[in-house]
């Protein structure tokens, strides 16, 4: 591990991509296989922030009903009558045991429109419209005016969303975090591809070890 990557978690923010209901549950709409089996895991990482006060920002995808916000590669889909988080729909909302208690209820139209919707103390949730979490959002102004150096990332299907948002985040220069088992599509080529480019690949009991010694 460089001392250029390696991770700080004294300046750390905690990303979760996309664990939607309709993503997320058994028999959802959208299910992705392994997300639920996961949920576990990231229940623990952030109930572990949560004490620590480490930032949490829960990074989500709204399709708009007619489609017009929606990826090439779903959109027909979506404009054919699909309904997958639809803006107001529980299909959007985060999956409730990630929640923090007392969450505010989400904004849609806040959200599609940009805003960084605080839902708790030291707790947001953002829109990303594709793959990347830093693709057309003001995600790296709001982590560089907070002083993040270094992100964790947890959540659902790493061969698109998580992985794209890691290669986003080390391409800005942020140290980089993989849960390995609080993320779901995981493979050992994967693991071994987003090592080359610096991400530090934890457990989830790992991840919380370093977390306890960094922050007692």
């Amino acid at each position: 591990m460089s001392s250029y990557t390696e991770p700080n978690f004294e300046k750390c923010a905690v990303i979760t991509i996309d664990t939607q209901n309709d993503f997320s549950l058994p028999g959802a709409v959208a299910e992705i296989k392994g997300t639920y089996e996961v949920i576990p895991h990231m229940e623990s990482i952030l109930k572990a922030c949560r004490v620590q006060k480490i930032p949490i920002v829960h990074v989500i995808r709204i399709y708009r009903e007619d489609g017009t916000n929606v990826d090439l590669c779903r959109r027909s889909l979506i404009e054919s009558g699909a309904r997958i988080v639809c803006p107001q729909s529980s299909g959007a909302e985060l999956v409730r045991s990630i929640m923090p208690l007392h969450a505010e209820n989400l904004n849609f139209e806040a959200l599609l429109n940009g805003e960084m919707q605080c839902i708790a103390e030291e707790e947001w949730v953002m829109y990303k419209s594709r793959w990347g979490a830093f693709y057309k959002t003001d995600l790296e102004h709001f982590l560089k005016e907070k002083d993040i150096d270094t992100l964790v990332f947890i959540g659902c299907n790493f061969p698109n969303c998580p992985r794209t948002s890691m290669y986003e985040a080390s391409e800005r220069d942020f140290k980089v975090v993989m849960v390995e088992d609080a993320v779901s599509g995981v493979y050992p080529k994967g693991i071994e591809e987003i090592q080359n480019i610096g991400v530090n690949v934890y457990s989830t009991k790992e991840f919380i070890d370093a977390l306890t010694v960094s922050i007692p």
